[in-house]
């Protein structure tokens, strides 16, 4: 007697076949979200040209400090569209951020971290990807890649105790050099395939969980299925992120670049003003805020990391901010205060800059830790209030 095993390959690829039906075709999905639900599309392309584009550039380059900026310059001069792949993974990496930081605003408006899950796993991949950057904006071993790897590094040196030791560990000698350039070289290329993992256990969490509309409630009556009533919506936005990233490339690419980085890094010349990429100007301009060093450094990870203390609130019965005018006063007062932080980490650290950044620094972890709650408790009281009164 054999044994006909032809049957569980087939029951697997059925298996895979479903589960991806149900996540991507059949889920059911609230009719009316808007476009700016399309951002989960729009970073999950985004993070498909970044791995390509990686992983072409990954052949040519050379992680070695002697020849790391002529590799990069070889890539763009020598290299079939070379120009274009560095330029659609530094540009795309831009937008990219963009992305996030729109979607994580959307669903702190909407208090849709009703799956802490989700939520966690979000803000996980949101470090991931700084990590990702940093690491990443450093290859091209340009002025300013070097200035900021060897000032971003040596903060940790305010660390009691062990900040000494762990800079050398980083930099596996005694200053930024040829070691800490190959391993920030491993490290961007793992982390990549890291935030892919992290990104469908986050899909898998997102659509185990009914979708909610914008105003929060679940109605598990009106809804259509994924495909191909959204799939068309995120095919259109996509289009639309393809044309920019398009004209961006073809057009203005170094549009986010700064131009000391387009110099070949050297430890004996200082430039002007040392700043990281875009968006990181907001942590930089948080950092650079507290006058003790160590301070700086705690106010740094608190800025992100406060994006975890969200699922301490309780969640109310009206999520959405449109109709809790107090919490969308502050919603939109936090993305002023972003764009205002990403401001000012851009301008040198001198007088009114740095007394500004300190008073909208303060106003940022306000925000999160006395104002929503506070709107929270508020509006759960008057709520409370006016069921008792109606009952009465």
């Amino acid at each position: 007697m054999t044994l006909n095993t032809r049957w569980i390959p087939e029951r697997k690829q059925h298996f895979i076949l479903n589960f991806l039906s149900k996540i991507f075709t059949d889920l059911p999905t609230p009719p009316n979200i808007n476009y700016y639900w399309n951002l989960g599309s729009l970073l999950g392309f985004c993070l498909i040209i970044q791995l390509i584009t990686g992983i072409l550039l990954a052949m040519h380059y050379c992680p070695e400090i002697t020849n790391s900026f002529d590799s990069i310059t070889h890539i763009e001069r020598n290299i079939s569209s070379g120009h274009i792949l560095r330029n659609l993974h530094t540009n795309s990496a831009s937008l990219f951020f963009l992305c996030v930081y729109l979607h994580i605003s959307r669903n702190i408006y909407h208090n849709t971290w009703k799956n802490q899950v989700t939520w966690t796993i979000g803000i996980t991949i949101y470090i991931t990807m700084i990590i990702t950057g940093f690491v990443g904006y450093v290859l091209p071993w340009g002025q300013m890649s070097f200035w900021a790897a060897t000032v971003i590094t040596n903060l940790f040196s305010a660390i009691p105790y062990i900040g000494n030791s762990i800079v050398l560990w980083i930099w596996g000698s005694f200053s930024v050099s040829n070691p800490t350039l190959n391993r920030f070289y491993s490290l961007h290329y793992l982390f990549p395939f890291i935030l892919t993992s992290l990104t469908i256990i986050h899909i898998i969490a997102l659509h185990s969980e009914n979708h909610s509309n914008p105003t929060g409630s679940q109605s598990e009556i009106d809804k259509l299925p994924f495909h191909q009533y959204f799939t068309t919506k995120d095919l259109q936005t996509t289009i639309l992120l393809s044309i920019i990233i398009f004209f961006i490339i073809t057009h203005t690419p170094h549009t986010f670049s700064d131009p000391e980085n387009f110099i070949k890094a050297n430890p004996l010349i200082t430039p002007t003003h040392i700043q990281p990429e875009w968006y990181f100007l907001f942590a930089y301009s948080i950092l650079r805020s507290i006058p003790n060093k160590l301070g700086g450094i705690l106010a740094l990870i608190s800025s992100i990391t406060i994006l975890y203390l969200i699922l301490l609130l309780k969640q109310e019965h009206i999520k959405s901010s449109n109709h809790r005018p107090n919490l969308k006063l502050t919603t939109w007062s936090l993305s002023i205060t972003f764009i205002l932080l990403t401001w000012i980490g851009s301008v040198p650290a001198e007088s009114p800059y740095t007394i500004l950044s300190l008073i909208i620094t303060a106003w940022y972890f306000t925000s999160f830790i006395i104002l929503i709650p506070l709107h929270s408790n508020t509006e759960k009281r008057i709520i409370n209030k006016n069921i008792i009164n109606n009952y009465q």
